[in-house]
Protein backbone atom coordinates (compact mmCIF):
# COMPACT_ATOMS: atom_id res chain seq x y z
CA UNK A 1 0.00 0.00 0.00
CA UNK A 2 3.03 2.77 0.57
CA UNK A 3 4.64 1.99 -2.49
CA UNK A 4 1.32 2.48 -4.26
CA UNK A 5 0.90 5.68 -2.08
CA UNK A 6 4.39 6.72 -3.35
CA UNK A 7 4.14 6.19 -6.80
CA UNK A 8 1.16 7.90 -6.69
CA UNK A 9 2.48 11.81 -5.06
CA UNK A 10 4.55 12.36 -8.16
CA UNK A 11 1.20 12.00 -10.34
CA UNK A 12 -0.49 14.64 -7.99
CA UNK A 13 2.18 17.08 -8.35
CA UNK A 14 2.00 16.55 -12.23
CA UNK A 15 -1.66 18.08 -12.03
CA UNK A 16 -0.91 21.08 -11.08
CA UNK A 17 0.94 21.98 -14.33
CA UNK A 18 3.37 24.90 -15.12
CA UNK A 19 1.61 28.48 -14.94
CA UNK A 20 0.97 30.17 -18.42
CA UNK A 21 2.84 32.44 -20.49
CA UNK A 22 0.00 34.25 -21.10
CA UNK A 23 -1.64 35.88 -17.29
CA UNK A 24 -2.18 39.29 -16.87
CA UNK A 25 -3.21 42.37 -19.11
CA UNK A 26 -2.60 42.78 -22.52
CA UNK A 27 -3.81 46.05 -24.41
CA UNK A 28 -6.17 46.56 -21.62
CA UNK A 29 -7.09 43.11 -21.45
CA UNK A 30 -7.07 39.63 -20.35
CA UNK A 31 -6.39 37.14 -22.98
CA UNK A 32 -8.33 35.37 -25.24
CA UNK A 33 -9.78 31.75 -24.32
CA UNK A 34 -7.77 28.66 -26.34
CA UNK A 35 -10.05 26.74 -28.70
CA UNK A 36 -10.45 24.12 -25.95
CA UNK A 37 -13.99 23.93 -23.70
CA UNK A 38 -11.87 24.36 -20.94
CA UNK A 39 -12.18 28.21 -20.10
CA UNK A 40 -14.44 30.72 -19.58
CA UNK A 41 -14.09 35.07 -20.15
CA UNK A 42 -16.34 37.87 -20.24
CA UNK A 43 -14.22 39.02 -23.39
CA UNK A 44 -15.29 35.95 -25.44
CA UNK A 45 -18.70 36.18 -27.64
CA UNK A 46 -19.10 32.89 -28.31
CA UNK A 47 -21.38 30.81 -26.39
CA UNK A 48 -18.77 28.17 -25.02
CA UNK A 49 -16.54 30.46 -23.50
CA UNK A 50 -18.77 33.39 -23.02
CA UNK A 51 -19.73 34.44 -19.55
CA UNK A 52 -21.23 38.09 -17.80
CA UNK A 53 -18.05 39.87 -16.30
CA UNK A 54 -18.82 40.47 -12.36
CA UNK A 55 -20.88 43.98 -10.97
CA UNK A 56 -18.61 43.81 -8.13
CA UNK A 57 -15.02 45.43 -7.59
CA UNK A 58 -11.91 43.72 -6.81
CA UNK A 59 -11.88 44.27 -3.09
CA UNK A 60 -15.21 42.62 -3.13
CA UNK A 61 -14.08 40.31 -5.15
CA UNK A 62 -10.98 39.62 -3.09
CA UNK A 63 -13.27 38.71 0.13
CA UNK A 64 -14.87 36.35 -1.36
CA UNK A 65 -11.92 34.34 -2.58
CA UNK A 66 -10.14 34.95 0.73
CA UNK A 67 -13.10 32.60 2.54
CA UNK A 68 -12.21 29.89 -0.60
CA UNK A 69 -10.28 27.42 0.53
CA UNK A 70 -9.48 26.23 -2.81
CA UNK A 71 -8.25 29.85 -3.80
CA UNK A 72 -4.74 31.45 -3.59
CA UNK A 73 -4.65 35.05 -4.43
CA UNK A 74 -1.14 35.19 -6.49
CA UNK A 75 -1.15 38.70 -7.77
CA UNK A 76 -3.42 41.80 -6.86
CA UNK A 77 -2.78 45.00 -7.92
CA UNK A 78 -4.94 48.11 -8.27
CA UNK A 79 -7.17 46.86 -11.34
CA UNK A 80 -6.36 43.27 -11.44
CA UNK A 81 -6.41 40.16 -9.31
CA UNK A 82 -4.73 36.84 -10.12
CA UNK A 83 -5.68 33.66 -8.05
CA UNK A 84 -4.89 30.18 -8.57
CA UNK A 85 -7.91 27.22 -7.95
CA UNK A 86 -6.66 23.80 -7.11
CA UNK A 87 -9.11 21.04 -6.81
CA UNK A 88 -9.48 19.13 -3.77
CA UNK A 89 -9.16 15.20 -5.45
CA UNK A 90 -6.53 15.52 -7.78
CA UNK A 91 -4.68 18.74 -7.45
CA UNK A 92 -5.75 20.38 -10.69
CA UNK A 93 -4.93 24.35 -11.51
CA UNK A 94 -7.11 26.33 -12.55
CA UNK A 95 -6.09 30.12 -13.61
CA UNK A 96 -8.28 32.76 -12.52
CA UNK A 97 -7.89 36.75 -13.72
CA UNK A 98 -10.11 39.42 -12.55
CA UNK A 99 -9.64 42.63 -14.53
CA UNK A 100 -11.82 45.98 -12.89
CA UNK A 101 -13.00 48.40 -15.52
CA UNK A 102 -13.38 51.59 -13.59
CA UNK A 103 -15.50 53.24 -16.55
CA UNK A 104 -18.48 50.18 -16.15
CA UNK A 105 -18.01 49.79 -12.47
CA UNK A 106 -17.26 45.62 -14.09
CA UNK A 107 -14.66 43.48 -13.50
CA UNK A 108 -13.84 41.33 -16.34
CA UNK A 109 -12.84 37.40 -15.73
CA UNK A 110 -11.03 34.85 -17.33
CA UNK A 111 -10.92 31.38 -15.68
CA UNK A 112 -8.73 28.19 -17.59
CA UNK A 113 -7.77 25.23 -16.74
CA UNK A 114 -4.15 24.44 -17.07
CA UNK A 115 -3.94 21.22 -17.92
CA UNK A 116 -6.68 18.79 -19.95
CA UNK A 117 -9.19 19.51 -22.77
CA UNK A 118 -12.87 19.52 -21.44
CA UNK A 119 -13.31 20.86 -17.68
CA UNK A 120 -17.09 19.68 -18.00
CA UNK A 121 -18.30 23.29 -16.81
CA UNK A 122 -16.02 23.59 -13.57
CA UNK A 123 -14.61 27.37 -14.51
CA UNK A 124 -18.27 28.53 -15.81
CA UNK A 125 -19.02 26.88 -12.34
CA UNK A 126 -16.86 28.92 -10.42
CA UNK A 127 -17.44 31.91 -12.06
CA UNK A 128 -21.36 31.64 -11.03
CA UNK A 129 -20.35 30.82 -7.69
CA UNK A 130 -18.44 33.37 -6.99
CA UNK A 131 -21.19 35.85 -8.42
CA UNK A 132 -23.24 34.31 -5.79
CA UNK A 133 -21.23 34.91 -3.16
CA UNK A 134 -20.98 38.25 -4.04
CA UNK A 135 -25.16 38.89 -4.61
CA UNK A 136 -25.21 37.32 -1.02
CA UNK A 137 -22.55 39.64 0.87
CA UNK A 138 -23.26 41.74 3.10
CA UNK A 139 -21.38 44.94 0.46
Amino acid sequence: MRKALIAFIPFLTACAGEPPQNIGMNNGRLAACPESPNCVSSYATDEAHGIQPLAANLAQIEQVLVGNDAANIVHAADNYLYAEFTSRIMGYVDDVEFLFDQTSGLTHVRSASRLGYSDMGANRKRIEAIRSALANSPN
